[in-house]
């Protein structure tokens, strides 16, 4: 069993409840871990899902490596056929072999390049760690995907859910750098699986990948999708069809507390970290309805909600969902 996108997941609504569950009692199951060696690879910095996950897999019983290829092992080559005779020391092939022997379960973290859309969307670090390691893959924030967050936020707003059916809007907002949309399409395709009224707002030029917006609800008037919101989730990305470029810095666009009167009392969401009066302003990022501090909480429990099931399916390979097989 894999967890390298939100497709593995077979039920929403239960692995949410799995989770709160977890959370009312995190360390009920140390002992599933006993003797489990999660390896934790890191190709980009992380502050959250770094110690959220370690703090996960510590709740189980679990021992936990830790690498950053930014300052830590060799480069690695992920080419197939590579005449390695330049910058790259060691390939994905037995890299990943290699590591799988240490770990029992291995986690990923690569972001991307946005430069090579193609490339990007291939995935080539999180692939070739599925491809190649003997060992269950976690994706801990992919080129194009970040699970792990999307399902904190699922459980988030179970937290703070309505008595109605809710209204929730993801609201692009000004960043100075070009950012990736994994977080943004993971929560996308976390709220197909919800039963919510879901609109996606940005201005025009920053659609996302149309494959993942395939019948969303799409509105280029912030002001009018926030509308009787009752969650605002802002996020930056950078342009999908002018790949990895930042095209509009309008700070109009900047998630205001003038802006949020236009909703229903609407909780506040982002996933962090996020910069402070360019993309939300002071005063609604340190207003009661903002839940930021509560999504980042639940990285931890997301996180062993998910290793606690790879943990679980290894002991009991019967366990394992035809949807959760990748």
């Amino acid at each position: 069993m894999n967890y390298t996108t939100i497709q593995n997941i077979d039920s929403l609504s239960k692995w949410v409840k799995q989770a709160l569950k977890i959370k009312k009692k995190p360390l009920k199951n140390k002992k599933l871990g006993k003797d489990k060696t999660l390896g934790m690879l890191f190709f980009n910095s992380s502050l959250r899902t770094r110690l959220s996950t370690q703090k996960a897999a510590l709740n189980l019983g679990m021992n936990v490596m830790v690498m950053n290829f930014t300052n830590e092992g060799w480069t690695l080559e992920f080419e197939d056929g590579a005449i390695m005779n330049s910058g790259a020391s060691e390939h994905i092939k037995e890299a990943a072999e290699v590591v799988s022997q240490y770990c029992d379960i291995i986690a990923v973290r690569a972001f991307a390049g946005l430069i090579d859309k193609e490339k990007d969307n291939a995935e080539t670090v999180l692939s070739g760690f599925i491809k190649h390691a003997t060992v269950p893959i976690i994706n801990m924030e992919s080129a194009t995907a970040h699970p792990l967050q999307a399902l904190a936020d699922a459980i988030t707003m179970a937290e703070y859910k309505t008595k109605h059916k809710p209204k929730v809007v993801l609201s692009w907002a000004p960043h100075p750098k070009a950012l990736p949309q994994a977080v943004a399409n993971s929560f996308l395709e976390m709220m197909q699986l919800q039963d919510a009224d879901f609109i996606l707002t940005h201005p025009e030029g920053y659609e996302l990948n149309p494959d993942i917006t395939k019948g969303v609800t799409v509105e280029y008037d912030q002001n009018k999708a926030f509308e009787n919101a009752d969650f605002i989730y802002a996020k930056n990305w950078s342009s999908y069809k002018d790949y990895g470029q930042v095209t509009n810095s309008d700070t109009s666009w900047t998630i205001t507390a003038e802006k949020m009167k236009r909703t229903n009392n609407a909780k506040f969401m982002h996933c962090l970290p996020v910069r402070r009066n360019v993309i939300v302003t002071d005063e609604v990022l340190d207003s009661e309805n903002s839940i930021v501090i509560e999504q980042a909480n639940n990285r931890t429990f997301a996180a062993q909600l998910v290793l606690q099931k790879i943990l679980k399916t290894k002991l009991d390979p019967k366990k394992a969902t035809k949807k959760s097989k990748k």
